[in-house]
């Protein structure tokens, strides 16, 4: 929650589950002050990820300024349980960021499985299909192919600058990474993006991508060990907050 002098900091302390929350939280600096400057990056000045513990629920959301450094986003967490909140940003005059901060939903949990290793996901009628393998300690080349009804989607939308966005959490003590695409000037159905994952072990990728106006995410369970992994059922999962 800290790092270089900056510390994320809420300022919601309940949130119900299934029940829309105003969640606000500020970003003190060095001086102890909210951070009101920061630099834009990806079309926005601060990028808000929220996932369930278990890694079953993701959310990318986009917070606006309330004032006084104060940041707001509306967020619904499906279920009672431990959710991980990361903000993403660039303070002006600064590198880039991540901070994070534990979410805690009041009410029975029952934590689930991570789901098993995939190179297909399903959503909304889209199928994605994910070609390369995660390399701990080096850039792997990981390729995102749309589809939708058996036909490759050629017209993807840009968001937020790019025609994909993908972030990488690492399974047990959830360690982020938002990994950048190459440049393209084609429309699909590839997204290229090169990812270095720090170690072995479970990852889950989170797919941000937009088509006929409408901002989907396609998730896969892949496992970092230097080898290839084998195809496995897809999975199929719904996601809140686009």
């Amino acid at each position: 929650m800290s790092a270089n002098g900056y510390t994320l900091t809420p300022l919601t302390a309940t949130v119900r589950p299934g029940e829309a929350t105003d969640f606000r939280f500020t970003v003190t600096g060095p001086d102890g002050k909210p951070v009101t400057r920061y630099q834009v990056q990806h079309d926005k000045k601060l990028h808000f990820i929220v996932v369930s513990r278990d890694l079953g629920h993701f959310q990318h959301v986009h917070p606006v300024e309330a004032g006084g450094g104060v940041w707001s986003v509306k967020i619904t967490l499906p279920e009672a349980g431990a959710y991980r909140a990361y903000a993403d940003f660039a303070p002006e005059g600064g590198g880039g960021l991540t901070l994070g901060t534990d979410v805690l939903v009041a009410g029975e949990y029952a934590p689930k499985a991570l789901p098993a290793v995939s190179r297909t996901a399903s959503v909304d009628g889209y199928t994605v299909t994910l070609e390369g393998r995660l390399v701990p300690g080096q850039a792997s080349k990981l390729t995102l192919k749309v589809g939708r009804d058996g036909k490759p989607v050629n017209d993807l939308q840009p968001y937020l600058g790019a025609y994909g966005h993908l972030v990488a959490i690492r399974a047990g003590d959830l360690a982020y990474l938002h990994v950048h695409p190459e440049e393209s000037t084609t429309a699909g159905p590839e997204i290229v993006f090169h990812a270095e994952v720090p170690s072995r072990g479970d990852y889950r990728l989170f797919l941000d991508f937009q088509h006929a106006g409408v901002v989907r995410t396609a998730d896969f369970t892949a496992k970092a060990d230097g080898t290839a992994a084998a195809p496995a059922p897809a999975q199929h999962h719904q996601h809140a907050g686009h």
